[in-house]
């Protein structure tokens, strides 16, 4: 048998009812790579090794059930837990410890799940960096800013877990870190216990190393049908979408989409170039004022009561952004409407749009996460985004490509995503 930590979570949920394995040696498995580990790549802000297996043997004598029984996840550290700590990566909540815990975490456990710990965040799940790297090359940053939970699910510290996207906080770091990150439509999965920094575009994402655990894990927490990848997968039909801001791709993110489009029409998928509406182009904008302005009013108790504790590039975000007039704020919020109402008539007779998931490898250093730019209109038009990881032919960094369906077809998706994936393999 292959070392437990490296199960993925859907072949562990499997082995654990059928008592072929036990959550204790599982979770153990898990511990024992995070400490063997953990020092180099940083992907924890916090984990309670006791708690983690002492609810593992208790899952282990009563035997496993629920839909995630006795298997550990990571939980962004934006996101309420009760049993530890929440410090959103910043100074002003060092050691807080919310009452409840998150929607999707109590969904979670009462699944069966274990929370393993709590996985590094940039602050707020902004822009400015903690000190997790990127398990491939130590060197480079994992991208952000789910940034602990993609590196921990690469390194084999633990099979999936939650993270959050408002521009390309899921996609960005599974793809830098190459893993499946899956970011379903938004609202998919209730976000009450989370730290906001957008309500309007916030989305509760998860990431894992397969696109069926990806599936298993949302499918827990919001009841969005589970997908068959046992007989319901067919070649789909794929819209090629460079988008309008192909120019800002680096030649290894194009090689990836033109090599991938020719194997998947070779392998009997439609894949045809579909380009989006001139206006469409505005969402890369106006997602930065739309987060702005939310970030800007929801950050406003830390901005009064503790503006020394917030980053420099924190507190200037929030004074530019509280600045911005509301009509601007509002023009931004109308086209989104109206982009997202116009979508599925721009990509009739497609199951999915091919499009890269960052724009190009992860960037060296750790003082920033890589760019957003290739999934914030997405996340703008609130649309489901699945990616996975692009053929490698040797070492070296990840690359990822992104799936994107119309809203609520979070199933279609998953179902290409998986398609892609084989097909490629």
């Amino acid at each position: 048998m292959r070392e437990l930590e490296r199960l993925g979570a859907a072949e562990a949920v499997r082995r654990l009812a059928a008592r072929e394995i036990t959550s204790v040696a599982l979770v153990e498995a898990c511990l024992n790579r995070i400490r063997e580990r953990e020092p180099q790549v940083q992907a924890w802000a916090c984990f309670d090794r006791d708690a983690a297996l002492a609810r593992a043997r208790e899952i282990d004598r009563a035997g496993a059930r629920g839909l995630l029984a006795g298997v550990p996840i990571a939980v962004k550290d934006v996101i309420d837990t009760a049993e530890l700590p929440t410090q959103y990566n910043s100074p002003i909540y060092r050691g807080y410890r919310p009452r409840a815990d998150a929607a999707c975490v109590a969904l979670a456990r009462r699944e069966g799940a274990i929370v393993l710990g709590k996985t590094v965040t940039t602050e707020f799940a902004s822009r400015t960096p903690g000190p997790t790297r990127n398990p491939h090359d130590l060197a480079h940053t994992p991208g952000g800013s789910s940034s602990g939970t993609a590196a921990a699910v690469a390194d084999f510290m633990v099979p999936f877990g939650f993270g959050t996207q408002t521009g390309g906080s899921v996609i960005r770091p599974a793809a830098y870190c190459g893993v499946v990150g899956y970011k379903p439509t938004y609202g998919t999965i209730n976000c009450a216990g989370l730290k906001h920094l957008s309500e309007s575009l916030d989305t509760i994402g998860v990431m894992a190393r397969g696109v069926a655990d990806c599936a298993l894990l949302v499918h827990a927490v919001s009841s969005r049908k589970l997908p068959d990848f046992d007989s319901a997968l067919a070649a789909p039909r794929i819209g090629l979408c460079r988008t309008s801001r192909a120019n800002d791709a680096l030649p290894e993110t194009h090689a990836a989409l033109e090599a991938a489009a020719s194997a998947l029409s070779a392998r009997g998928a439609q894949v045809r170039e579909l380009a989006l509406p001139a206006h469409f182009d505005r969402l890369y904008d106006e997602q930065l004022v739309i987060s702005g302005f939310d970030a800007a009013h929801a950050m406003a108790w830390e901005m009064n009561a503790h503006p020394e504790g917030l980053s420099d590039h924190m507190r200037k975000h929030i004074a530019k952004h509280l600045e911005t007039p509301h009509a601007e704020y509002a023009e931004a919020l109308r086209h989104a409407r109206e982009c997202r109402a116009e979508f599925a008539a721009v990509t009739g007779g497609i199951d999915v749009l091919l499009t890269p998931s960052a724009p190009g490898y992860a960037p060296q250093g750790i003082a920033g996460t890589g760019s957003s730019l290739f999934n914030r209109n997405w996340t703008t038009l609130h649309l489901p985004c699945v990616t996975i990881p692009a053929p490698r032919a040797g070492g070296g960094l990840p690359l990822g490509l992104q799936l994107v369906g119309r809203h609520d077809e979070d199933e279609r998706v998953l179902l290409a995503a998986e398609w892609v994936r084989r097909a490629l393999a």
